[in-house]
């Protein structure tokens, strides 16, 4: 083989796992603010929606207290991105922004920000464990 033909093959290889790389990250940290959420009905829980390139909005007309129907649509949108995508993962329910807040007991330090102090630990997790494949 020649060097340009190694390069281009170190080169569609670092693209794959960068790709897998970016979609774990996003579906891991999404599921941490899912299963973060407080359930009542399960609406709350329900209502995160996720998209690659514009923001969900309007709300969804979904129970769901396991979160198990929303992370799989979750894992739809993620796996349809590429790396230097932009994904959103929105709750525009009116209650989301106090729900975030505190304003649960079952969610005293809301979902999101807890998850993003979390994103280090889960980028690293993920890098070693698709760099080692």
């Amino acid at each position: 083989m020649s060097f340009g033909k190694d390069l281009r093959k170190f080169q569609a290889k670092t693209e794959a796992k960068m790709g897998r790389v970016v979609r774990k990250i996003s579906l891991d940290m999404f599921t941490e603010v899912i299963m973060m959420s407080p359930v009542d009905t399960g609406r709350f829980r329900g209502n995160w929606q996720t998209a690659v390139g514009d923001a969900p909005d309007g709300t969804v007309e979904l129970l769901d207290p396991d979160g198990n129907t929303v992370i799989a649509k979750a894992s739809g949108a993620v796996a349809d991105m590429k790396p230097g995508d932009v994904i959103y993962m929105a709750n525009n329910l009116p209650y989301a922004e106090a729900l975030e807040d505190g304003w649960s007991g079952q969610a005293p330090g809301g979902m999101v920000a807890l998850t993003l102090q979390k994103y280090v630990p889960i980028a690293d997790r993920i890098i070693r464990q698709i760099g080692a494949e």
